[in-house]
């Protein structure tokens, strides 16, 4: 069977799961396009996972998947973390926030597999590494098609390796978080690793990272991938979760507005530039996922008071090509 036949799709295109973007409705949406919907379930509880993957299969019969963020265990200090607080509280008083708490996230990861295998998803992808040998064996067991990310040559034969049945590629010209994992932070190119990647492993690969027309969709499948899979043209989609101002920022984005950040999260990732990630330049960070938590109640003042300088826009490099519509109508414009 081919690949779109193993994962059950009617065209070569995944839906990038944008954890907060991916509405039910969104999901359902991709996948009825014919595209593979993606849950983005990264920051959700086990039980919120389960909610998700139910509310998605009321809306739609065809396949979708389920993202997973693989949990890293990072050292901190108390010191670090203060550091970092304190570096945030003239934004937040610019913002009007008093003292705010930022509770530490606990992932659930082993028992989101669980609700994954539970709820009969068909494909599960991981993203920031690859699960351990033993979740791979009973996903497996459950006839789960297997998905990773990598973003240099050496994370993709890892994946390989440990039995994902496909791998993301994802170039340095992405939206969003850098799913790296191995080794130094490196930016390839889509085109450079592909090249890299295609002559030394045998599973499918997909492309990602600005993508955002049909011509780009082909020249990449002529390279060798097997899909496509496209985040920051969907972001302005009817179906989208993002805020309305998120919207507004990527359909009149300019070309060359995004940069790289580790301000926002902790882990370096790509946006449109404003004022949270320039006020915080050379101040302390603290590592993912504490920055993220740290910057959570920022980020949700910002956007109830209407002031997009202090969320987080993620987009990838092609965020100037975006255009509004349904899921469908976007896709469409790629085939």
């Amino acid at each position: 069977m081919d690949f779109l036949g193993k994962l059950g799709i009617k065209h070569p295109i995944i839906q990038a799961p944008m954890a907060g973007i991916s509405t039910p409705e969104f999901v359902a949406a991709a996948s009825e396009a014919g595209a593979l919907g993606s849950i983005g379930a990264g920051y959700l509880s086990a039980n919120d996972t389960r909610d998700f993957i139910r509310d998605v299969k009321k809306r739609t019969s065809q396949p979708f998947a389920v993202n997973l963020f693989v949990p890293e265990h990072t050292e901190y200090s108390e010191e670090t973390i203060q550091e970092a607080y304190e570096a945030l509280q003239p934004i937040g008083k610019e913002l009007g926030m008093s003292k705010w708490n930022a509770p530490i996230s606990k992932s659930e990861f082993d028992e989101q597999v669980q609700v994954v295998i539970e709820e009969t998803v068909k494909v599960c992808s991981f993203t920031f590494g690859l699960p351990d040998e033993s979740t791979v064996k009973r996903l497996k067991e459950n006839n789960v098609f297997l998905i990773g990310t990598a973003t240099t040559k050496e994370e993709a034969e890892l994946a390989e390796e440990i039995g994902m049945d496909a791998v993301v590629l994802q170039g340095s010209e992405a939206g969003g978080h850098r799913g790296s994992f191995l080794g130094e932070l490196r930016l390839i190119s889509l085109d450079e690793l592909m090249k890299e990647v295609l002559s030394s492993v045998g599973i499918p690969v997909i492309a990602a990272g600005g993508i955002a027309n049909k011509k780009r969709k082909e020249f990449l499948l002529s390279l060798g991938a097997e899909a496509v899979q496209i985040g920051t043209m969907l972001i302005a989609a009817d179906e989208s979760g993002a805020h309305e101002m998120y919207k507004d920022a990527v359909i009149s984005a300019e070309e060359g507005c995004t940069e790289f950040t580790t301000a926002i999260s902790g882990k370096t990732a790509r946006g449109i530039g404003n004022r949270l990630m320039n006020e915080l330049k050379g101040k302390s960070i603290a590592p993912y996922p504490y920055q993220n938590d740290l910057t959570k109640a920022v980020r949700k003042t910002a956007q109830e008071k209407g002031n997009p300088e202090y969320m987080s826009l993620w987009a990838g490099e092609s965020v100037h090509l975006s255009r509004r519509g349904t899921v469908e109508e976007i896709i469409k414009t790629l085939l």
